[in-house]
């Protein structure tokens, strides 16, 4: 009896019993074994088969375990491996072990498509979680993630035009007035930035990252932690503003999100789900805020 089997009849004698336990949360065998099949069902329908391998990079989540026990259920062969891996490391275990897909999250997605060109037989790869939009709310800035799909837009041109609008509106909302989208993922008032944002692809999918200045933020803070000569210096930090300088008051984290995510919701025509940053997500973030400020 392999594992996917032993979670099948565990999941009818004790269908109610926990399984897992995450932040707080029980997940029943029947829930679980639910989320499996699911799982595996998604993964047959992209042509996953007995033998072939799957690369799992995921953090400790419940994600983990509903694909590994996907894996098998269908007889493919799970390969988990750390999500601290970066470039190199990545390639060199998707290509030793021919992954036919990986699992992973929305973050390292761009990781694995700067090496993908060298992974001729990775043809899936697949991002967990239902959320499609994630706002981080540290002291100085606000960052957003979301994960959109393509057929939204007619090319990116549009998607950078429509989310750009979006974001003025959302901006307005809050009182700023005098906000206006300047170009290609660039926010400004009276020529001083105030927020940016770019699209990454992957597969159907536009990743839209977007970062907003709440509250006084001094650029230079960035270069404490790289050296460039002070010539390149001069011409990559540019004016920056806030929505506290601007407004006089630092409007609250609820008021900002409800504020973006309501403009971004009618300009984009669907109901957008927000989720809270992962643990693993949290602690990233973190890392590089912290980087960012030291001097």
């Amino acid at each position: 009896m392999n594992l996917g089997r032993l979670l099948e009849e565990r999941a009818k004698k004790h269908p109610k019993r926990a399984a897992l336990l995450y932040e707080g949360k029980a997940i029943s065998f029947e829930e679980l074994n639910k989320n499996v099949n699911r799982l595996a069902n998604g993964l047959k329908d992209l042509g996953i088969s007995r033998g072939d391998r799957v690369a799992i990079m995921l953090p400790n989540t419940p994600e983990f375990v509903y694909s590994f026990f996907a894996c098998q259920r269908l007889g493919a062969v799970a390969v988990p491996f750390n999500t601290m891996y970066k470039g190199g490391e990545i390639l060199y275990i998707l290509k030793d072990c021919g992954a036919k897909a990986v699992i992973t999250l929305n973050s390292a997605v761009p990781l694995i498509n700067e090496i993908r060109p060298e992974l001729p037989h990775l043809q899936y790869i697949i991002t967990t979680g239902e959320r499609n939009i994630t706002f981080a709310d540290p002291d100085s800035t606000l960052f957003l993630q979301g994960v959109l799909s393509k057929a939204v837009f007619r090319d990116l041109d549009e998607a950078y035009s429509r989310i750009g609008d979006a974001m003025v509106q959302g901006l307005r909302k809050l009182g700023l007035k005098e906000v206006w989208y300047k170009h290609r993922g660039s926010l400004r008032i009276r020529g001083r930035k105030i927020a940016g944002f770019y699209f990454s692809e992957i597969e159907d999918l536009y990743i839209l990252n977007v970062i907003c200045f709440l509250t006084p933020f001094d650029p230079t803070d960035f270069f404490s932690v790289i050296w460039v000569p002070p010539e390149v210096k001069d011409k990559v930090i540019e004016p920056l503003t806030s929505i506290q300088e601007e407004l006089g008051k630092r409007p609250t984290d609820e008021e900002i999100k409800r504020a973006i995510l309501s403009a971004l919701e009618e300009k984009l025509g669907t109901k957008l789900k927000e989720g809270a940053l992962t643990r693993d997500e949290k602690l990233g973030y973190e890392k590089h805020k912290a980087l960012a400020k030291r001097r």
